[in-house]
């Protein structure tokens, strides 16, 4: 399809994410007060949309803890300034496997495999106007570990958020990925017109290449939203092969630690940097209403309890 530029941009900030990142910078968030106060000076900065995960806020290790997400939630939604809250469903589909002379029995130490059920208690629970949904099963870097999305998981966690009126962001790692979230639109069991998130250069995923972008661009239905990203230093020039290829664009500490060589970034930093690229492209940087709008969100109010302040 003819590519044409974006003049109408949202910033999605991927704000904490599950890697092992907790140790190499000071500024990734770790407690739900840190993961929340990074959200909204990330929303300030320009973020329309901001994607969260939640972290052990004693380790900093990736966590699935309902109480740990509703405090989230809550402080997200109780603050001064609007954004589209995004929370993760990805977790509880870890396989690591043994040595390649002996895979199994699994690594139950670092294993964690979860129902449908159990890796959506969270969306359930908080309702967020946005979920990820990783659309299909990966090996990443590490040498044992596979990213483990079944065709029926997909089925049954795609169907819960369609149920609960949460909108799906396909998270679409290679071609197939989008393939896959195709048929699930042909089934009903995800409603059209998507939203899809391309994650490009992730262990072996589609790999950090121009072409191989173009080709996820191409894979992507025209009247599908897609946002794209890349990781490290490639981050800020996929806000601009974004734009300039059609679509909306994420950043943030989940994918990339630097502003520039030598210098930690903050999540509202490397917003602001993408807020520059865009308008100095030309194109403008919509907020939190006009992208609901835009992809028929269903905005949440405070829960009654507010959040539990140990501050």
């Amino acid at each position: 399809m003819p590519l044409e530029m974006n003049n109408a941009v949202f910033i999605t900030c991927a704000v904490t994410g599950s890697g092992a990142t907790q140790d190499r910078s000071p500024h990734v968030p770790r407690s739900p007060k840190q993961i929340a106060d990074s959200a909204i000076e990330a929303a300030k900065a320009g973020a329309a949309v901001v994607h969260c995960h939640v972290r052990d806020p004693e380790t900093g290790a990736p966590a699935r803890r309902l109480d740990l997400y509703r405090e989230v939630t809550d402080r997200i939604r109780d603050a001064e300034v609007d954004v589209v809250l995004n929370l993760t469903a990805g977790m509880g589909g870890d396989m690591v496997f043994g040595p390649s002379e002996c895979p199994l029995p699994l690594d139950d130490t670092e294993t964690d495999m979860a129902s449908a059920s159990q890796r959506m208690a969270h969306i359930a629970e908080c309702l967020p106007e946005i979920c990820t949904l990783d659309c299909g099963t990966m090996n990443f870097a590490e040498a044992d570990y596979v990213m483990t999305n079944t065709p029926g998981m997909l089925r049954a966690m795609g169907q819960m958020m369609t149920d609960l009126g949460v909108k799906p962001e396909i998270e679409a790692f290679d071609t197939g990925h989008l393939w896959f979230a195709k048929q699930l639109v042909k089934e009903g069991i995800l409603e059209s017109p998507a939203l899809v998130q391309l994650c490009m250069g992730v262990p072996w995923g589609a790999p950090n290449d121009l072409s191989t972008f173009l080709a996820m661009v191409n894979n992507v239905p025209p009247d599908w939203h897609w946002s794209a990203f890349s990781l490290g230093r490639a981050q800020m020039p996929y806000v601009a092969q974004s734009i300039l290829a059609g679509g909306n664009v994420r950043v943030g500490l989940e994918d990339n630690l630097w502003l520039d060589k030598g210098v930690l970034a903050t999540n509202a930093q490397l917003v602001e940097r993408a807020v520059g690229i865009i308008e100095g492209l030309g194109a403008q940087v919509i907020g939190p209403e006009q992208v609901r709008t835009r992809l028929g969100l269903i905005k949440r109010a405070p829960s009654a309890q507010g959040v539990m302040r140990n501050e």
